[in-house]
């Protein structure tokens, strides 16, 4: 007699157990075949080709959960974006885009991992935090603006990426194409160059006295370069003149700006770079302090005293981001996702703001605003 009568063994591979023993344990990564190979040897003669098929069926289903279970891995995505921690309008931008995640099935902390670093406008600061996200070895990274795309290409050229609030990714080397962006980058336009031209119809449609308009932009930024360009080729049905104001940082924006100030009739058009998104409230107190009526590309402008705003919905572009970020997560390549422009824009105007500059706002143009601040 074995010594062991009796005694219920728990032997991984114990031939006398039944298929079906609760206590059997089978490694969830046994293949078919091995399977196959031991529900044979585990049945004996005597079974059954119905029972036989009907337990490939049900032990088969075990290896299939088991590793869909361990295969929902923690996955991480890195966010590199223009603004300051603790600022409202990044803070809403970014609200947009995690809940759009979560509606998607990804919820930070549970099955995702999201590494933020926040643009404090220092450009050295934004190549250290493109390298910085790199080195997380993230499964994909959402940026936004050109200068935080372009330390992030120098940084790899392997990690996906996708991106909102880049004017031209063509021209700026980001993309091959809009239809085919062929590498690592995809995403989302903010600004084509006719809405260059549809600002300066709008100022003086708002300010009918304007006849100088002063262009705030980045002149190493090939978006605003190309925006600068499109406004001065406008310029001419308008009969305004136009100069270039900016620079690089917010000493620039001053400093040109009251220069500009000096003349009369003026009055301000911010492209959509980041110069302008860092330096916002330094522009909307320069436009009051020098009574130059003023318009701006984003709504968040107008809604902390700016006069009149007009653009892509930026919280819209989050979320369209957060769509895409969910399907290279599940396998898509960001070469395979085309580039795709706005498809939502806004109207805003400040009415305290046109009181406060003396301006009449026409009722045609309060006809057109999706929102007028009051």
């Amino acid at each position: 007699m074995s010594p062991l009568l009796g005694v219920k063994r728990t032997c991984r591979f114990a031939l006398h157990m039944s298929a079906f023993d609760p206590k059997r344990t089978l490694d969830p990564f046994l293949s078919t075949r091995k399977l196959i190979r031991l529900a044979v040897r585990a049945s004996g003669a005597t079974m059954r080709r119905r029972n036989f098929l009907r337990f490939i069926g049900s032990a088969a289903a075990w290896p299939i959960a088991a590793h869909a279970q361990q295969s929902e891995r923690m996955r991480r995505v890195g966010v590199l974006i223009p603004f300051p921690k603790d600022n409202p309008e990044g803070l809403a931008r970014i609200a947009a885009f995690v809940k759009e995640l979560q509606q998607l099935g990804w919820t930070d902390g549970r099955n995702l991992q999201i590494e933020y670093r926040w643009d404090t406008g220092d450009l050295n600061f934004i190549s250290k935090a493109a390298a910085e996200l790199v080195t997380l070895s993230p499964d994909v990274i959402f940026s936004t603006s050109t200068p935080a795309l372009a330390a992030l290409q120098q940084a790899t050229r392997t990690v996906p990426i996708v991106f909102v609030q880049v004017a031209d990714p063509v021209s700026g080397g980001f993309v091959a194409s809009l239809a085919k962006p062929g590498g690592n980058m995809t995403g989302f336009t903010n600004v084509d160059y006719e809405m260059s031209a549809k600002w300066l119809g709008l100022l003086k449609e708002i300010a009918p006295h304007v006849q100088r308009v002063g262009v705030i932009r980045d002149p190493t930024v090939t978006s605003g370069v190309g925006q600068y360009a499109a406004i001065q080729s406008a310029a001419r049905g308008f009969g305004v003149e136009v100069s270039a104001l900016g620079g690089r940082d917010a000493g620039d924006v001053e400093h040109t700006v009251t220069e500009f100030a000096r003349g009369s009739n003026g009055g301000l058009i911010s492209v959509a770079n980041p110069l302008v998104v860092s330096n916002g409230n330094l522009i909307i107190s320069l436009a009051a302090r020098h009574r130059l009526p003023a318009i701006y590309p984003f709504r968040s402008f107008v809604a902390v005293g700016g006069l009149i705003s007009y653009g892509a919905a930026p919280i819209d572009a989050y979320r369209q981001a957060a769509r895409y970020v969910d399907r290279i997560l599940k396998g898509e390549k960001p070469a395979d996702l085309p580039v795709q422009g706005a498809t939502k824009f806004e109207l805003v105007i400040n009415l305290k703001t046109a009181k406060a500059l003396g301006l009449s706002v026409p009722s045609s143009l309060l006809a057109q605003a999706n929102e007028v601040i009051e």
